[in-house]
């Protein structure tokens, strides 16, 4: 085999390496903007007030917790999942968002909401 045809070889891997780098990076803006684009703005029409666990009272703990809520067409929440925060707060924080009411809408949406547990509460 010649220089030429490895150069020629070379350079088509080349090419193909280009092209796929750039589908890909085309699939991953077109997979991140996917959920924005089917995210649904829904606004609260009721709240419930997480009940502050005894041992995290006894234990002096506060802070946040960020929980991800599936909210139904009718405005219900279907089901709730803290996605960040303090875990011996999540099932306080859990339960309270799953009292939640939002305003309906034409389809299932998810939910980003934050739950602030202080002890003055």
């Amino acid at each position: 085999m010649s220089t030429d045809h490895l150069k020629q070889g070379a350079f088509g891997v080349k090419r193909a390496s280009v092209k796929l780098l750039q589908a890909a990076a085309l699939l991953l803006v077109v997979m991140l903007a996917m959920p924005s684009a089917l995210a649904e703005d829904r606004a609260v029409k009721s709240k419930v007030a997480p009940i502050y666990p005894d041992i995290a009272k006894r234990m002096r703990v506060s802070g946040s917790v960020d929980v991800e809520a599936t909210v139904d067409p009718a405005g219900n929440v279907s089901d709730a999942k803290a996605v960040g925060g303090n875990r011996l707060l999540a099932p306080a924080a859990e339960d309270a968002v799953r009292k939640w009411k939002f305003e309906s809408g034409s389809g299932s949406a998810k939910v980003k909401v934050e739950i602030n547990f202080s002890l003055g509460q």
